[in-house]
């Protein structure tokens, strides 16, 4: 039998057909579903943050062995602390992230890497700004915050020793901030987990008399953070600069660009004004609670500490938002970066209300950990149950003000801030002058959350978003795909 087949035509060469061209290559962050990316990015935050959460435990713990002063000390360093890490973390570093993503966005990546250069002087100058203003003016703060004797000996101690260094914690944090611009949680994440591991171990080796080396106290707290917080900078750096990073800084060819600095700082420098009220609130409100004595004031820092630790989930979401949103903006696509933000904001009030309202049911589960005081103990008892519920609108705040920073608009979110800031300073302000118990102050607290919350929301809710970018570029193939 022969062979059945099917004749060939012949074709002429110019007359075959063209293959059918490649589908456009995707990029997850500006084509994926948005949940599912939001969730993907932040997961990694979730648990290295989570870490984080281990070291505020295992820090107050063991800061709480030195005695009731030293939980007090550090209710007062508290805030300044809190200041440096969210500004250069939360504030400046969403202001990189903003600018990197939506340079990346428009698929403009030789912009992205000059203004990851740019980052890094902005680093190290606020850094150095940070150790000049705290070694000159942090004892005269801390005591017109109302230290006093050995509580403010000890919270000096502190801040000689961590802010002398805290050029570390700001060039760390842009670091992180230059990677999670272009899409990178993970590693961000890696290193904060593997700081945190650090900071347990040397904060407790060195604070506490472990072994052969003797009790530094406060300062070997400072001093083991730093160390640790120097051990993850250093890796990021590694990586970034050895061309691993989808951005590389080029400090020896770097050229000085104005524009550049605008672009980051437009976004940064503003936010920065958020964390500056949102400590100067806590700082208010600290030095009304010092008029009720040690006990009032080291229990208000272990239920600040809660809250610290529960907005940390709220950062993670936020914080994953912000090139989704800067990407989604930079490619010209408004109505998807404005459902991101609402979808990180219900993602973060719900969750941080949930465990906030456990706890306010529970207290014990949190008090239980620090300290057997008997006063301290009440008084977290009762700042919890009053305040940790209204958490959830401090979460929604943050991711609030992360998608504003993705956007490029954040004075919305930062107005925000000064109403809470105003309300606290007023409301408190008559209730010292009618000689109000703690609890009212408490109340105050938890009534300035709901403010926050509820105007941050609003001034996404009303605020155009639009880039001014064109979009005549195409997103840039080095990101496309893929969600490290």
């Amino acid at each position: 039998m022969s062979d059945i087949g099917v004749a060939e035509i012949p074709v002429d060469e110019d007359e075959r057909p063209l293959p059918p061209p490649e589908p456009p290559v995707r990029n997850a962050l500006v084509d994926g579903p948005i949940l599912r990316t939001l969730l993907w990015l932040a997961w990694p935050n979730v648990v290295a943050l989570s870490a984080g959460t281990c070291v505020v435990i295992a820090e107050t713990s063991y800061i709480g062995r030195l005695g009731v002063e030293s939980l007090a000390a550090m209710a007062l360093v508290f805030p300044f602390v809190i200041l440096t890490m969210t500004m250069s973390g939360g504030a400046m570093g969403g202001g990189v992230s903003s600018a990197i993503a939506r340079a990346l966005g428009a698929g403009d990546k030789e912009r992205a890497s000059a203004l990851a250069a740019h980052a890094l002087l902005i680093g190290a100058c606020f850094g150095l700004a940070f150790t000049l203003v705290m070694l000159v003016f942090g004892p005269a703060l801390l005591e017109m915050l109302g230290g006093r004797g050995n509580v403010l000996t000890r919270a000096i101690g502190y801040v000689q020793i961590f802010f002398g260094g805290a050029v570390v914690p700001w060039l760390m944090n842009t670091l992180a901030a230059i990677l999670r611009g272009t899409g990178n949680m993970k590693l961000p994440s890696l290193i904060v987990l593997n700081s945190a591991v650090c900071q347990i171990i040397l904060g407790g080796i060195l604070g506490l008399e472990l072994g052969p080396v003797p009790q530094f106290g406060m300062r070997g707290v400072a001093a083991g953070t730093l160390t640790a917080f120097s051990i993850g900078g250093a890796i990021m750096a590694w990586y970034i600069f050895s061309g691993r990073a989808r951005v590389t800084p080029k400090l020896r060819e770097l050229r000085i660009q104005r524009g550049m600095f605008f672009d980051i700082l437009k976004v940064g420098a503003v936010s920065c004004f958020s964390p500056l009220q949102s400590v100067l609130t806590i700082t208010i409100f600290t030095h009304m609670l010092a008029q009720f004595g040690t006990e009032i004031l080291a229990g208000y820092g272990i239920g600040a500490r809660l809250e610290f630790m529960l907005t940390s989930i709220a950062f993670a979401v936020g914080i994953a938002s912000v090139p989704m949103i800067g990407m989604a903006i930079g490619a010209e696509r408004v109505a998807r970066a404005r459902r991101i933000a609402w979808t990180a904001g219900c993602v973060s009030f719900v969750s941080v209300g949930l465990v906030g309202t456990i706890i306010a049911i529970f207290p014990d589960l949190w008090v239980e950990i620090f300290t057997r005081d008997p006063g301290v103990r009440a008084a977290s008892r009762q700042y919890l149950s009053t305040a940790a519920p209204m958490y959830a609108f401090i979460g929604l705040s943050i991711s609030m003000y992360f998608s504003s920073q993705g956007a490029a608009k954040v004075l919305g979110p930062v107005f925000a801030q000064t109403a809470r800031l105003v309300f606290v300073a007023a409301v408190g302000g008559w209730l010292s002058a009618h000689h109000a118990t703690a609890a009212n102050f408490f109340a105050l607290a938890a009534a300035s959350m709901v403010v926050l919350g509820t105007l941050s929301a609003a001034s996404v809710l009303f605020t155009r978003w639009e880039s001014k970018r064109s979009p005549a570029a195409e997103i840039s193939p080095a990101l496309s795909g893929a969600i490290d």
